[in-house]
């Protein structure tokens, strides 16, 4: 009876995973305060300074660049020296780049801290993050982990984001982003307390695999790794797909709508803080509609999950000049339709990664098709900027964005996904799709 006894306490156990999954979820959601904070930051630097858009837009674009091209060779740092060391360098470089950034005076200095700064260390602490965690703790509900990891950005922005623009306009921008580095300073020693790097550390499987099947991790130069992932990937016709498909979505989010909705909403006379509520209104919805993403990603193609979410982006976005042009109902419709799939592309692209490139590579490859994201969101982001500068208003940018979303919703389902085949050279077996 003894062993009966102990194998049903432990049945009964939470799984070690879920407190890595939770410590992580933490970890984004203080990185996602400090990626949403250049939003609000436009008219007080435009106030202060007189620099125009664009010149602001420069160091914002510059981040998002080095937040994605950073994500791969993060990746693989994580496989050399470890999660734990990797996330604790990245959270003290992110907490010290935003507290230096109070002292700036010039653009280049805004462009060295937020821009290279900053920019590295949120690369360092990104999805890529995410995907290493997932990959290493879960085999069962490795798509709605993903979602609960990617929802964290929506959380991010819900909490941070009208709190951030009401103490900016009543405190000044330099006590409001020094309210952002304070909990990502605070995540350090819980990092260096709770999380661990594997299963194995703790003598256990991944939650729902076995023993003895957790990747293994390569010993190898990070950067060699993450080159030669980059290697692979280009004689991939699917990597080449989802990436594709990521410089788009970052194309038409972070970059555009997360960088420049709240000057576009200040230029049709809607004060900053309603606008940042607007945007906070996204995160409640993307909260619910990320999870129900990762959720669907362990049930039903992927493929047709990201057409869809593109297509239905794609027209939001369309419609958002006509919305910002009667504020009102149609603002509001616009923010709760365009919130409930803003980054739901997350988990089935993680998912399809996974698929065409095994578990153990998965982090790093993820983090190349990241790193387009990330290129797609800097040139919008700068272009955007360029647009309103030169002729007034984002509606161009907001129509151009819709009409490559809809381009990116027909590349989605030519990824060729998972087949017996592919899949039986991957040593995993082929889920039925429900």
């Amino acid at each position: 009876m003894a062993p009966i006894s102990s194998q049903s306490a432990t049945s009964k156990a939470i799984h070690p995973a879920w407190l890595a999954l939770a410590v992580t979820f933490f970890v984004l959601l203080s990185a996602a305060a400090v990626r949403a904070t250049p939003g609000v930051l436009f008219l007080p630097l435009e106030r202060e300074f007189h620099w125009s858009r664009s010149t602001v837009s420069l160091a914002v674009s510059v981040n998002i660049l080095l937040y994605g091209l950073v994500g791969p060779f993060a990746g693989a740092l994580m496989q050399r020296l470890g999660v734990r060391r990797t996330t604790m360098f990245a959270l003290t470089l992110l907490a010290a780049g935003v507290s230096l950034a109070t002292l700036v005076r010039q653009p280049w200095q805004l462009v060295l801290l937020w821009g290279v700064v900053v920019g590295l260390g949120s690369g360092m602490v990104a999805l890529v993050l995410g995907a290493t965690i997932v990959n290493r703790w879960f085999v069962a509900r490795r798509g709605l982990a993903m979602g609960i990891l990617t929802a964290s950005t929506a959380t991010g922005q819900l909490i941070f984001l009208p709190l951030l623009a009401s103490v900016i306009e009543r405190q000044g921008w330099r006590f409001g982003i020094l309210l952002v580095a304070s909990p990502v300073a605070l995540m350090i020693p819980i990092v260096f307390a709770l999380l661990r790097e594997q299963p194995a550390d703790l003598g256990i499987p991944a939650y729902g695999g076995t023993a003895g099947a957790a990747p293994t991790l390569a010993p190898a130069n990070p950067a060699r790794i993450a080159i030669a992932a980059l290697a692979d990937g280009l004689r991939s016709r699917d990597f080449w797909l989802l990436t594709l498909t990521f410089v788009i979505c970052g194309a038409s989010t972070n970059g555009l709508v997360g960088t420049h909705l709240i000057p576009a909403a200040h230029d049709h006379g809607i004060p900053e803080v309603r606008a940042a509520g607007l945007l906070a209104i996204m995160g409640i919805f993307d909260l619910a509609g990320t999870t129900a993403s990762g959720w669907l990603s362990d049930r039903w193609d992927s493929r047709r999950l990201l057409a869809w979410y593109y297509g239905l982006r794609g027209l939001s976005l369309l419609f958002l000049p006509f919305a910002l042009g009667a504020p009102g109902t149609a603002l509001w419709v616009f923010a709760v339709f365009y919130g409930l799939d803003w980054i739901a592309t997350v988990p089935p692209t993680v998912k399809l990664a996974t698929d065409a490139f095994g578990s153990a590579r998965a982090p790093v490859m993820f983090g190349w098709i990241a790193a387009g994201h990330q290129v797609g969101a800097a040139l919008t982001a700068l272009t955007a900027g360029w647009v309103r500068t030169t002729l007034g208003d984002y509606q161009v940018a907001f129509w151009t964005s819709g009409g490559l979303c809809l381009v990116a919703a027909l590349l989605a389902l030519q990824v060729r996904g998972r087949t017996p085949a592919r899949a039986s050279a991957l040593g995993t077996p082929v889920p039925a799709l429900d």
